[in-house]
């Protein structure tokens, strides 16, 4: 995992600005750009990360980037980088370079995915409003059955008298 930080120019900014009966904070913007990879080309998201990350780094750093951070999984790699505002992400995004790795990506069709905020597993930017219960899951199922069994131990049936098989 590469990970960088541009602490000057987070120091720069900010952190509030004040104008006259109101607080504007200033937030910065993650965005993401996961590689998937492709069973199709001949050559995975790892192979793609490795010929195009210097450059994506370079790009980000001199474009205002605050932070950015590599993460590689089995599924291939995303890199997620963090700018002051949309526009610095817009900048970056339409950048020469950029563009051609990601038209470089093993499978351009299905396998990117550009898009705001920190990658996969990364919690919500709003909380999760609650689903209703599904109709089919509430009602409770039945309990097994008994199941039944033949109880070859005595000797005579139960519905025939003992005494009728007697031999006399």
């Amino acid at each position: 995992m590469v990970t960088f930080n541009c602490l000057v120019r987070i120091a720069q900014l900010p952190s509030a600005i004040q104008l006259p009966g109101r607080t504007i904070q200033v937030m910065a913007e993650w965005w993401s750009i996961e590689v998937l990879h492709s069973e199709f080309s001949e050559f995975s998201a790892f192979q793609w990360q490795q010929a195009h990350d210097s450059e994506l780094i370079e790009a980000a750093l001199t474009n205002g980037a605050l932070d950015g951070t590599w993460h590689a999984g089995t599924w291939g790699v995303a890199f997620e980088v963090c700018f002051t505002t949309e526009a610095d992400w817009l900048a970056f995004r339409d950048l020469p370079v950029v563009r051609a790795a990601l038209d470089a990506v093993p499978d351009p069709v299905n396998g990117l995915l550009i898009y705001r905020g920190r990658g996969g597993t990364s919690a919500a930017g709003q909380p999760r409003r609650p689903r209703p219960v599904p109709s089919a899951s509430a009602v409770a199922l039945p309990e097994p059955a008994d199941q039944m069994y033949l109880d070859l131990t005595s000797a005579a049936p139960e519905h025939v008298d003992a005494g009728a098989l007697a031999l006399g």
